[in-house]
């Protein structure tokens, strides 16, 4: 029996008894989403620097009850809009105030993104025109199926997903309303786009409406400026602008968005004012992308490998979904029914997002992510054609599979030599010994090297069989070493500090000051619950207590710090200063006579 079979007997169970093929096809999403998104996502403690000011802007809405101007640290933060912050308040609420609930709203869109991705490819993820006039044959269904399986599984087996799936900021609730937006559009779109009324657009129009406002209040106006962009792209393509631009009644949209976008926005900067405008507007969105900010400089190919490691396996098969497509044929994509584009609209998704953030001169990793869920609907649709249609010849897929055994190679060969890549880090001194002194070098090459022998064999005989060594290889991967290397990180770099926020949580009196030098750590806010004075050198530190604390004999000051800061302070420290010490870190409770 070749391989291909087995998909068909498997759906042959379904047509007789859909009812089953339901229930596994949710157990198969739920183990994926529980996998990637939630198996101990709490296990890990808040990384320093970014993830920790959005848990602490959130825990401090609910200790001031103020839901409209975000503070880290009792400083205004205007970094992002106020929707992410709000879900983790809400999870504080229901779990906790630790990381679990600062992960959740991450997690949870991750596994939405996920159940649109395969709800769309479920109903429009046809891999040939000339399958929409048949829809409901049996091996149209089949397709279906599998894309849509395929592509719920692709978005969640890809480390930029994990990742940011797993981290407290507002990246990956960004990512689910952008694709929701465009899902929402592309379902209106594909359905025909009949109104619900003689004033009102189809529904799924407005479903992608309520998306967008939720997009920018998850981020800002780039939530309306990449699906606005990736529209655009898309309907002048197909020459259908205008026509559709009528038919989707973006009037009521806007009644729709600003409904949602324009309360908060208004309430904070009458709140804040010129402040708020210049900081959020000017400085995190208009110099963003038209200078550098923070040193996040890159060149213009920066996306290219970003991307390539990032979605890795699938991004090797990109070119070849894209090539597929024959976008060149602009005339007979036309003639196409709309149910025929979805292919058309992930590139045009996909090439938005690349090309607009590769123009943008701030350069961040993590700018990518609303990119892969149209790569997970690109490639989700070649493998569903080429697993489903053996006969179907494609020299181009070949050597995608050819360079995807060669990197899983590579693959193999980086994690037995990884131990040597990590440098000294201050900051977790002992990382690379603990990393070199673990299995998780071994067992990563292990898993990798095997996939490789797997998908070498597959190459030649079985798609179904490269298909199965790569989402093996990953969930193998993401169980045993990702998540796994995340706790060993965590007890390298961040427990120490947790350590030492449990112990001024504990010791301190209510008008005793902190003070940190060094690297702003805001886990340390976050964990204490206490206001910290951050400075980057000793004698900065050293002035600003001279200035600025009570002038009193009896007050004791808190400081954290490693050796190097330590060693210039202007006094010698006695055994009892010292009252804690996690590598790096020391805790000293000191007078405030000692430094005068």
């Amino acid at each position: 029996m070749q391989r291909s079979q087995i998909f068909q007997r498997w759906f042959h169970t379904y047509e007789k008894s859909p009812l089953t093929i339901h229930i596994l096809t949710a157990i198969a999403l739920s183990f994926l989403g529980g996998l990637a998104f939630l198996w101990r996502l709490g296990s890990v403690g808040l990384v320093d620097e970014t993830e920790p000011m959005f848990a602490e802007a959130a825990r401090q809405m609910l200790v001031t009850g103020d839901w409209i101007t975000p503070y880290y640290n009792d400083v205004t933060r205007f970094d992002k809009p106020p929707l992410v912050y709000w879900l983790m308040a809400i999870a504080y609420k229901v779990v906790g105030t630790n990381a679990w609930g600062a992960r959740l709203p991450s997690a949870l869109a991750a596994i939405a993104l996920m159940v649109m991705i395969f709800m769309v490819l479920r109903t429009y993820g046809f891999s040939t025109a000339a399958a929409t006039e048949q829809p409901d044959q049996p091996k149209t269904q089949q397709k279906l199926w599998l894309a849509a399986l395929l592509g719920s599984a692709l978005i969640a087996l890809n480390l930029q997903t994990i990742v940011w799936a797993r981290t407290g900021v507002s990246d990956m609730l960004l990512n689910a309303c952008i694709g929701s937006s465009l899902v929402c559009f592309f379902w209106g779109y594909g359905s025909g786009g009949r109104p619900l009324n003689r004033w009102l657009p189809n529904p799924w129009y407005l479903a992608a409406y309520a998306s967008l406002g939720l997009a920018v209040l998850a981020k800002g106006p780039v939530g309306l400026v990449l699906p606005g962009l990736t529209i655009m792209v898309f309907l002048i393509y197909l020459g259908r602008f205008w026509s559709v631009f009528l038919e989707a009644k973006p009037w009521i949209g806007a009644l729709v968005f600003a409904g949602i976008t324009l309360p908060w926005y208004v309430l904070v900067i009458l709140r804040n004012g010129q402040a708020y405008l210049d900081t959020f507007f000017g400085y995190h969105n208009y110099e963003r992308f038209t200078g550098v900010v923070n040193g996040h400089a890159a060149p213009v190919y920066f996306y290219i490998p970003v991307v390539l490691i990032g979605f890795i396996p699938w991004s090797l098969y990109l070119p070849a979904a894209i090539a597929r497509l024959k976008l060149h044929k602009i005339s007979e994509w036309r003639d196409q029914p709309r149910s025929a584009h979805l292919g058309i609209f992930a590139t045009a998704w996909f090439a938005t997002v690349f090309g607009f953030f590769t123009i943008a001169v701030t350069k961040l990793p993590s700018y990518t992510i609303p990119l892969l869920p149209a790569g997970s609907i690109l490639v989700a649709l070649l493998w569903s054609q080429m697993i489903l249609e053996p006969q179907q010849k494609s020299h181009f897929f070949w050597w995608s599979g050819a360079v995807n055994v060669a990197f899983l190679g590579f693959l193999a060969g980086f994690l037995i030599y990884s131990p040597q890549v990590i440098g000294f880090d201050p900051a977790a001194p002992n990382l690379d010994s603990s990393f070199r002194n673990s299995v998780l070098p071994i067992l990563g090459a292990s898993i990798w090297a095997i996939a490789m022998l797997t998908a070498g064999i597959s190459l030649f005989r079985s798609r179904l069989g490269l298909l199965l060594s790569n989402i093996c290889a990953m969930v193998l991967f993401v169980a045993l070493v990702l998540l796994p290397m995340g706790t060993l990180l965590d007890q390298n770099r961040q427990i120490g500090l947790r350590a030492i926020a449990a112990t001024i949580t504990e010791m301190r009196h209510s008008d005793e000051k902190v003070v940190m030098i060094g690297f702003e750590k805001p886990s340390l806010v976050f964990y204490a619950g206490v206001h910290v004075d951050f400075f980057e050198e000793t004698e900065e530190a050293i002035t600003f207590i001279d200035n600025n604390y009570p002038q009193d004999q009896e007050t004791k000051i808190f400081l954290i710090a490693r050796d190097k800061y330590l060693k210039k302070l202007p006094f010698d420290l006695q055994n009892n200063d010292i009252i804690q010490e996690n590598i790096p870190y020391k805790l000293l409770y000191l007078s405030y006579d000692k430094f005068q």
